[in-house]
């Protein structure tokens, strides 16, 4: 799917952002200084590709918009989902895709397109995003955590993103939150990512409904009547409709997820938590849930400021705007 408008001239300086997604890649162009994309892309990614498949598809996007919108490339900023090497623009490797592993993203980009480029971990740039664009501005310290098949999160302080000495901050989906518990995508038991994410609640509720023949007659009627098909998704609407197991299982991973976050404000007193992805669209419950949870384990004097996000989905796309912004500023820093 593509949006766009024409009409600038060649001179017109454009920012490219692109987001290497989970489930979908998208692309958008933005005129340095407004805050509506001039051209949109979006493709929902088949099961089973690679990352062959995966930059390919990017770069078509990428060329399609500058082609019908006409201007002057100035910088591009990535948004990717999995560990990145910031610094150096290198993608450790994908959870999900086959072939990411040492990719020199950056240096790709940059030999394919002739403009500076900023690469970053998808939790990390949302965050930037929200703290640019959306429910995070004004913060001077933020923390962004992203629930949908996966759980991430990044910082930001003073309008930066903290990385870390590795480039690893902000894996709150890695923090422990209950011992012994599920064993996780990392190999370790009892992160949050394996007890709150979207996976995690459909795992939840199958073993649930399978072992529990009598109850949770909503979810099983949503689901086709099937114990093994329940998603995240079915959960939450059977939740609202009143299924008691629906409500059960959702109310557990909340709890999960108010803990960890609960642990997050402790140690780092953001100003602001701004919660994002699939899964928190789950209802007031599921909200209300969380921020009582994570006040019961916040210290009392800090404060629990948990809010939706307000970019939605786009937040990683927006955030790699704004590393686009941020390079092609250093840029001209340097030519001055």
């Amino acid at each position: 799917m593509m949006t766009g408008a024409a009409g600038l001239t060649d001179r017109q300086p454009l920012l490219l952002a692109l987001d290497f997604g989970g489930s979908k890649h998208s692309a958008a162009l933005l005129v340095p200084g407004q805050q509506t994309w001039l051209a949109q892309a979006r493709i929902y990614s088949p099961p089973g590709r690679d990352a062959a498949y995966d930059q390919a598809t990017m770069l078509r996007m990428a060329r399609e918009l500058l082609t019908t919108n006409p201007g002057n490339l100035v910088a591009i900023g990535v948004s990717f989902g999995g560990p990145v090497d910031a610094r150096r623009g290198l993608v450790h490797l994908s959870y999900h895709v086959s072939g990411w592993d040492n990719t020199p993203l950056s240096e790709m980009l940059r030999a394919e397109f002739g403009v500076p480029v900023a690469v970053d971990n998808d939790g990390n740039v949302a965050a930037l995003g929200e703290w640019r664009w959306g429910a995070g501005q004004g913060c001077g310290s933020l923390l962004y955590v992203t629930v949908s098949t996966g759980i991430g999160g990044g910082w930001v302080f003073g309008g930066r993103i903290y990385g870390g000495a590795d480039g690893m901050a902000g894996e709150i989906g890695h923090v422990l939150v209950r011992p012994g518990g599920a064993r996780c995508a990392c190999g370790k038991r009892g992160c949050l990512e394996a007890e709150a994410s979207g996976l995690a609640i459909a795992r939840v509720a199958q073993e649930r409904l399978a072992a529990e023949a009598g109850a949770g007659e909503m979810l099983r009627a949503l689901a086709g009547g099937s114990p093994a098909v329940p998603t995240a998704e079915h959960v939450a609407r059977a939740a609202e409709r009143g299924d008691s197991l629906a409500a059960a299982v959702l109310e557990q991973a909340a709890a999960a997820l108010g803990t960890g976050l609960g642990a997050a404000i402790n140690l780092m007193n953001p100003e602001r938590v701004v919660l994002g992805g699939g899964v928190t669209r789950s209802g007031a419950r599921y909200w209300q849930t969380i921020r009582e949870t994570a006040r019961a384990h916040a210290l009392p004097l800090t404060r629990v400021d948990i809010r939706p996000a307000g970019l939605a989905d786009d937040a990683p796309l927006w955030g790699a705007a704004a590393l686009a912004e941020s390079v092609a500023d250093q840029e001209c820093d340097q030519h001055a």
